[in-house]
């Protein structure tokens, strides 16, 4: 059954997520050139950097819809990359704002037989009349961008990579899959850089390897955030403040406005609560500490479904199981009742952070020092002895 894309006269793509809009766009306007191969094709550059230029791209546009096919039956236009649609200044002048008033008059008395329209566009605010209107005519598709706040972030990033490695003809193993998505993070743009790196790397081998991981690619700011939880885990305070510091210099200076302090303390939360979870699994002769991913995974998929917990936090199945693997061998570096602990205490921290006036870093550089402790170098030491 066709998508309401591929048969509507008049379509907007837009959203943040820059990346996703722009091949989405590109697919669709694809799309329609196959499906009507002798439609006369304009393309109209929508992006502008004031009033006068966000003027004559909307001109060009009103032409273009005014203007019958030469030789076609039937004409496509993109109006492409358009930039004037969110609450900036430009976005917000009285000379766009009017401009736009015109266009939709002309937009909604498209003649849908012969002439379809795309928009393409970034950030855009529906509160504007031209949104507004422009939602009740047209196909609308939005794409935001993936963030590290997002909880299933992950499997959307897995998903996402695997079919940028399907069109190169290269497969990732799980491991590799996990590694990969955990170095470069959420941005999707970041993702397909990366991939196509080591897609070149690998030449003619079909499968990227952990190894190629490691050697190529790149681990970007939207990760840092996991340093921190790997440091708590491995039980190292003075690499724990390292990257806590870190963390606070990219909320001060606002270098991932998804960032916060109540965002740092939540990814300790499920750092603990993830070797908690295990240190109950091993406790209780349901999982075996292993050194082989695969083994690991088969573990996890014998668990009796009817004994895990509904609670997602706490349920293995609902959990990555690589990253799982990863904190295997730090839940031996606590005991369970310094986990027990470490959750009171975080617990407590969230509720500091919400309700008090504290210096948020102090805060958290002591709820590190309480729960890593003064014996990490002895207790790191026999867990490298053991491996």
């Amino acid at each position: 059954m066709p998508s309401a894309v591929s048969t509507a006269p008049l379509v907007l793509i837009c959203g943040e997520d820059d990346f996703t809009v722009k091949e989405r766009a590109r697919a669709v306007f694809e799309g329609w050139r196959r499906a009507a191969p002798d439609a006369d094709v304009e393309i109209v550059d929508a992006s502008a950097s004031n009033s006068d230029e966000a003027g004559r791209s909307m001109s060009r546009l009103t032409e273009a819809l005014q203007t019958l096919p030469f030789f076609g039956s039937s004409k496509l236009v993109w109006f492409r990359d358009c930039n004037f649609l969110a609450e900036d200044r430009v976005s917000s002048s009285r000379a766009v704002t009017e401009r736009l008033a015109g266009v939709l008059e002309d937009l909604r008395r498209l003649p849908g037989e012969k002439l379809r329209v795309l928009i393409s566009a970034g950030k855009v605010d529906r509160r504007k009349a031209f949104l507004k209107a422009l939602e009740k005519i047209a196909a609308v598709e939005t794409y935001e961008p993936l963030s590290v706040s997002d909880k299933d972030w992950v499997a959307q990033a897995e998903l996402f990579v695997r079919d940028q490695l399907r069109a190169r003809d290269k497969r990732m193993s799980d491991e590799a899959m996990n590694e990969f998505v955990s170095a470069v993070g959420p941005n999707l743009r970041e993702l397909a850089n990366e991939v196509e790196k080591l897609a070149l790397y690998a030449a003619e081998r079909p499968e990227i390897t952990v190894g190629d991981v490691a050697l190529l690619t790149s681990r970007h700011k939207q990760t840092r955030s996991f340093g921190l939880a790997e440091a708590l885990g491995d039980r190292d305070l003075p690499r724990a403040l390292r990257r806590l510091d870190e963390e606070f210099w990219a909320i001060r200076n606002r270098v991932d406005r998804d960032k916060s302090s109540i965002g740092v303390l939540y990814g300790l939360i499920g750092k603990v609560r993830q070797l908690l979870l295990l240190k109950e699994l091993i406790g209780r002769g349901l999982v075996q500490p292993v050194g082989d991913y695969q083994r690991f995974k088969s573990q996890l998929e014998r668990l009796p479904k009817e004994q895990l917990p509904e609670d997602k936090r706490y349920n293995p199945a609902a959990i990555n199981a690589y990253i799982l693997f990863k904190a295997l061998p730090q839940a031996a570096n606590y005991s369970r009742e310094e986990l027990v602990a470490a959750l009171e205490r975080l617990l407590v921290g969230n509720v500091q952070l919400v309700s008090s006036g504290l210096d948020e870093q102090l805060l958290l550089q002591q709820t590190l020092v309480a729960i890593i402790g003064a014996h990490r170098s002895g207790r790191r030491n026999t867990i490298r002895a053991r491996a």
